[in-house]
């Protein structure tokens, strides 16, 4: 009986953690993606151009970015809770000052902050999985993780389309204020996972000279620049599809985050089918496999059909495959760095950065179909560079 009490205790206790961690991973989207339906209106309110209010998601990117590289060190160093709850207060405050801006450059200011502060439980989503699992149980956790990395850029402008439809642009902040509450709220039953016998000893900046060590791990680093490349076609995708869905074909708000929506499960469905896989990292490798070719169709519709229905057809292959390398690449990247999990987290999360905050102004310049077609052919080609270096490293033995 007191087994049985036992085994129920730890499946609630895992139940919470993953519930948990995905709101955190989620939340790390929901930031930057859940405002997008609302960037055509926000070029009229403030009066600017279309790649100045698309500077909102670069800013919002630089700060997920920055917080990542300055906390996941001294997350290593001090523990993840104490970073956790600090980095949501801060995201609050930048949420609430947002609502009262009075220009765009104003706004960018306050993206830049919301983007430090949601960075901490973005980050520590990757990073608390590492600290407690490791082999196949790590896998799973990360497939739940990297849907949720998939899933909620493309699902969250469903809901910023409901809310910016009602409530305006300022709706969407309140919504993500109200959310970090909540998960502020909650951090008091999640309980440190790193324990004082694990952490970074000496000073401060010991820990972040473990960054070089990360940065000369090969295997580590072709999992990252995998991951990296991978989530900028992503972010091609979700920063150029409301001007593409709504300015272009004519649909409403509520219309483009529906096909959102509906395109996200493509996401999903790719996370869980890597799992699949007797050896993980295949699965990455026959994602890059699917993803090329697929990107190739999509930029001859981009480029030369013209159609709304020959676009979204071929998205869903290849947000499919896109599923399948993101689930790989958190896996691997975060085992090889998992001795360094707080940096090695904050290095993958920022990879993927780099890339969507470079992308999502490019695809704006012009012609917007043709710019991101191009977006999507050239970083689909470096996909398939660091699939090929990936499944050329020896696998794991439960890997």
């Amino acid at each position: 009986m007191e087994t049985k009490t036992t085994n129920t205790s730890i499946a609630i206790n895992f139940t919470f953690m993953v519930i948990y961690l995905a709101g955190l991973s989620a939340f790390g989207s929901f930031v930057n993606d859940m405002y997008i339906p609302s960037l055509p209106s926000m070029t009229k309110d403030f009066g600017c151009t279309i790649p100045m209010v698309q500077l909102g998601l670069t800013m919002g990117m630089i700060g997920l970015g920055l917080g990542q590289i300055i906390l996941g060190p001294v997350s290593d160093k001090y523990g993840r809770k104490v970073v956790l709850v600090s980095s949501i207060i801060v995201f609050i405050i930048g949420a609430l000052v947002s609502l009262l801006s009075p220009t765009i450059h104003f706004f960018l200011i306050c993206r830049l902050v919301q983007g430090l502060g949601a960075s901490g439980g973005y980050f520590l989503a990757r990073t608390i999985p590492t600290d407690l699992y490791g082999g196949r149980q790590l896998a799973k956790t990360m497939a739940i993780i990297g849907a949720i990395n998939g899933f909620a850029p493309a699902c969250s402008p469903v809901l910023g389309g409901f809310i910016s439809d009602k409530f305006d642009w300022k709706g969407v902040f309140v919504f993500l204020a109200a959310f970090a509450v909540l998960l502020l709220c909650f951090s008091a039953k999640l309980k440190e996972t790193l324990p004082v016998a694990k952490r970074i000893k000496g000073s401060l900046w010991d820990a972040f000279k473990n960054y070089g060590n990360l940065i000369r791990n090969s295997r580590f680093m072709t999992h990252v620049m995998l991951k990296g490349t991978a989530l900028g076609i992503l972010f091609a995708y979700v920063s150029s599809a409301p001007f593409i869905i709504q300015t272009h074909y004519g649909y409403s708000q509520i219309h483009f985050g529906l096909f959102m929506g509906f395109n996200a499960l493509f996401i999903v469905a790719g996370s869980m089918i890597a799992l699949k896989f007797h050896v993980l990292k295949k699965a990455a490798f026959v994602g890059a496999l699917i993803l090329y070719p697929v990107v190739i169709a999509e930029c001859i519709a981009l480029w030369l059909i013209d159609d709304f229905w020959a676009y979204e057809i071929i998205l869903l292959p290849m947000l499919f495959a896109l599923g399948m390398i993101f689930t790989v690449s958190n896996t691997l990247a975060m085992n090889e760095g998992r001795s360094d999990a707080g940096g090695a987290s904050a290095v993958l999360g920022v990879m993927g950065y780099v890339f969507g905050a470079t992308v999502a102004p490019l695809v704006g310049l012009g012609d917007i179909m043709h710019s991101t077609a191009i977006a999507f052919f050239v970083i689909a080609s470096l996909v398939v560079v660091f699939a090929c270096l990936s499944r050329r490293i020896p696998a794991d033995l439960d890997q």
